[in-house]
């Protein structure tokens, strides 16, 4: 089972048996909303990214990239070697480098704003960098119709109980209609929660089979 993104609209139009204007305007906010709900509740090492830049002498800034989610980790290269910054928060990067005059080999980063790491030190050079990172794919919504993404093909319960959810909560449906789209989508995280977090980051051979505990 999977979802093209003229699949999933009609989906979800025939589940709510709704074909208001309106309505059927806001399915791509529905679906998008869906996907960030599962790209926040689900570490899936498919979304990881890795991209390489260059720090600027003297500039305690350092641009995140445009689909950037969450850092996994930052380093610098020196010397031909790969050195790695302990990630922070702005309030003790600030207080170990206040005005950020205090140039250096830098040991620390954190979130400064949505489009900013901040660095301390501050660089004495402009290093080479490498930046691991969770990063938001690309919407079922910025396809075609008849496109699709991983979770469209993969997590495609998730995908439609999700967007069930949003639709629900535009049009003020019965609760007990919510509680099982509601009730659908966590069962439908829960395995998809088992396969991003254990299934795909182990090894059988070398840690046995994954045992699934009873509810």
């Amino acid at each position: 089972m999977s979802f093209t993104y003229a699949q999933l609209k009609q989906a979800i139009q025939d589940y709510t048996d709704n074909n208001e204007t309106t309505f059927v305007s806001n399915l791509p906010l529905f679906i998008r909303t869906a996907e960030e709900r599962i790209l926040k509740s689900v570490q899936l090492s498919l979304f990881r990214k890795n991209v390489s830049g260059t720090m600027t002498s003297g500039n305690k800034y350092l641009a995140c990239p445009s689909d950037f989610l969450a850092p996994l980790s930052l380093a610098y290269i020196s010397s031909g070697d790969q050195n790695f910054l302990d990630f922070k928060s702005v309030d003790y990067i600030q207080t170990v480098n206040p005005d950020g005059s205090d140039t250096g080999l830098p040991r620390y980063y954190a979130l400064f704003d949505i489009d900013n790491f901040i660095l301390s030190p501050t660089p004495s050079s402009s290093f080479s960098v490498e930046l691991h990172y969770f990063y938001r794919p690309a919407s079922l919504t910025a396809g075609a119709e008849g496109g699709t993404t991983w979770l469209s093909e993969n997590a495609p319960l998730s995908m439609l109980y999700g967007s069930l959810v949003e639709a629900y909560i535009y049009m003020k449906g019965e609760q007990d209609v919510m509680a099982l789209y509601d009730k659908r989508y966590t069962e439908s995280i829960l395995g998809l929660k088992m396969f991003g977090e254990a299934k795909e980051v182990v090894d059988e051979y070398r840690t046995g089979a994954i045992v699934r505990q009873k509810q």
